[in-house]
């Protein structure tokens, strides 16, 4: 009886198969121990007693839980509105901003399109001269921007870098899917939103990820063009007065309310929590990006 050609697949794993195992699962053990450290040990500062944290020694589990930190942060009146302002800035931010690039990218990827290698370079040139803070504050005054919610969208509309990271998807998807559309009777606008957007969702959702925590983080245009209004200041920049009265002891934020509370905290514990405020609703929505985020990430690097 003739022995299977198949056979040789399946032999158990030799000594030597068996250590270059061993050798992998050892370094990804330790990528993960140096990768979950430092969050685990920023998280258990933050739900770790001050008076506690400030003999040092904490490492991944608080020896003395509690909230107080969390609640000092929660406990003055801006945050929550700044809280609201800095998700409608984030989402409507984001959603704008890849509206805008990818119809850009869109145009630039028609080889019919006239000015396509001039508009190009143009783009290209802004993403390594810009005129500075000051034209950029003059423009914004001009513009009548100052102290209203439009100075957090319009300036970050249209972002060079990402109409040229959406474009080259583009110009990767066959073109016959535009010649067929055309031939159905399909007009520029439908398949740019029927065919090429519901296509690029990898490049989108790898834009969107950084954008959307990009519009997030911000606090430097708060200070600049909405500082002087409470009603438009985001979470970082509140939470940044915060961190700025605990590390220099300054009554800097809301009167003598703000110097008794700090009292009752360390900076060290203050700016944990801060961090953790701030890093948490972007570890929720990553989850569901990342399928897309992984596939974006590669673009270009294979090619069929």
């Amino acid at each position: 009886m003739s022995q299977s050609p198949y056979r040789n697949n399946f032999q158990k794993p030799t000594l030597s198969d068996r250590i270059i195992d061993m050798v992998i699962l050892t370094v990804m053990v330790l990528v993960v121990i140096v990768t979950l450290y430092p969050f685990l040990n920023v998280l258990a500062v933050s739900l770790n007693s001050s008076s506690d944290t400030v003999k040092g020694g904490v490492t991944i589990f608080p020896r003395e839980f509690t909230l107080d930190n969390y609640r000092t942060i929660f406990n003055f009146g801006s945050i929550p509105r700044a809280f609201l302002t800095s998700i409608l800035r984030t989402v409507i931010g984001t959603v704008t901003s890849l509206l805008a690039c990818s119809m850009v990218a869109y145009v630039l990827s028609r080889k019919d399109f006239m000015f396509r290698n001039f508009l190009s370079r143009y783009l290209a040139i802004t993403m390594y001269i810009s005129g500075g803070l000051i034209p950029f504050f003059i423009l914004i005054r001009d513009l009548h921007l100052m102290n209203t919610f439009t100075v957090y969208i319009l300036p970050g509309l249209v972002n060079v870098f990402f109409i040229f990271m959406i474009r080259s998807f583009i110009d990767g998807l066959p073109y016959e899917l535009q010649e067929s559309a055309k031939l159905d009777g399909a007009n520029d606008f439908t398949i740019f939103w029927r065919v090429i957007l519901p296509l690029c969702k990898p490049v989108l959702a790898t834009a969107a990820l950084f954008i959307a925590v990009g519009q997030w983080n911000s606090w430097f245009d708060t200070y600049l063009f909405n500082g002087s209004n409470p009603d438009l200041t985001t979470l970082q920049f509140e939470l940044m007065k915060i961190l700025q009265s605990t590390q220099t002891g300054q009554d800097a934020v809301n009167g003598n309310d703000m110097a008794k509370q700090m009292q009752q905290v360390s900076p060290e514990s203050i700016k944990m929590a801060i961090t953790m405020v701030t890093t948490i609703p972007i570890l929720l929505v990553y989850p569901f990006l990342q399928r897309y985020f992984v596939a974006g990430m590669t673009l270009g690097a294979v090619k069929g």
